[in-house]
């Protein structure tokens, strides 16, 4: 945790202001079916009795999303798989298809340490095995593609807590560090963003490059923290292929995930971390 608070403190301070044309773009909502076309892959996990995160198809039946999002906060342990469903394109209220989780599987490395903990950011990835496949025209999956580079122009599909029955895009924000597995971004994330796909364009195509594992706040400039993709997610997938994967149930009363709250950490950065 002291490295992560430090490596992300320096790089803020340290690092040139961005021009005003690379500022970070708006949130925009998407509302109609028109907006929606592309990112139908995006959608919300409704977690227990109360608890959302966001997750993005990378096949017919995969999920990705943060590894903290399988957890229960009271509980600390990985929550039933029947008591989590993704709903692919939800907006205004409803879904273009809905599939519940029947497998978790959770990156060997991560530890849940908490809902204001980051220090396992790295490794804060997950796959969600769904019951059965969503095949539709408009819901495709999303390719994934390498770490993007310091400086680099990229985009968040996400639902929040304030913004829980529509998505919203940020079309531009930028990768501002890369810390050992972690990468730090101007995008605007809150509770609820969880697992929200971070994109890039490649070749024409929207690719998926990491995933929201947290924000944070350092003298009062916001950013948020997510996953490397490519050396943890082919981990995942190879557990996936021979059947391994943490899969635990949670017991019934400890269900309900309840909100977030923030917590400012030690170290003396100024450096405030959250579980989006």
């Amino acid at each position: 945790m002291r490295f992560l608070i430090a490596a992300v403190f320096a790089a803020l301070t340290t690092a040139p202001a961005l021009a005003d044309e690379n500022q970070p773009s708006e949130l925009h909502k998407i509302m109609t079916s028109f907006e929606a076309q592309g990112w139908e892959g995006v959608g919300r996990l409704n977690i227990g009795w109360g608890g959302m995160c966001t997750g993005a198809m990378i096949s017919p039946r995969l999920v990705l999303t943060a590894a903290h999002c399988a957890f229960n906060s009271r509980s600390g342990t990985v929550m039933d798989a029947k008591d989590i469903v993704f709903h692919a394109g939800f907006r205004n209220g409803h879904a273009t298809a809905s599939r519940q989780v029947g497998r978790i599987v959770v990156h060997p490395d991560y530890v849940y340490a908490g809902p204001t903990e980051s220090a396992n950011v790295a490794n804060d990835l997950a796959l969600m095995e769904l019951t059965s496949d969503i095949r539709l025209p408009n819901v495709q999956p999303f390719a994934t593609s390498k770490r993007p580079r310091k400086g680099q122009q990229v985009g968040v599909v996400s639902y929040a807590h304030d913004r829980a029955e529509s998505p919203s895009i940020q079309e531009i924000c930028h990768v501002l560090a890369r810390q050992r597995g972690t990468l730090v971004l101007s995008c605007d994330v809150d509770f609820g963003s969880s697992g929200a796909p971070i994109f890039t364009e490649v070749d024409g195509q929207m690719r998926i490059v990491s995933v929201v594992s947290a924000k944070a706040e350092v003298r009062g400039r916001k950013v948020a923290l997510g996953t490397n993709l490519e050396e943890p997610l082919s981990e995942l997938m190879a557990l996936l292929a021979t059947g391994g994967g943490r899969v635990v149930a949670a017991p019934a009363e400890v269900n309900i995930i309840r909100p977030n709250e923030p917590r400012r950490l030690s170290g003396g950065s100024s450096a405030k971390f959250l579980r989006p």
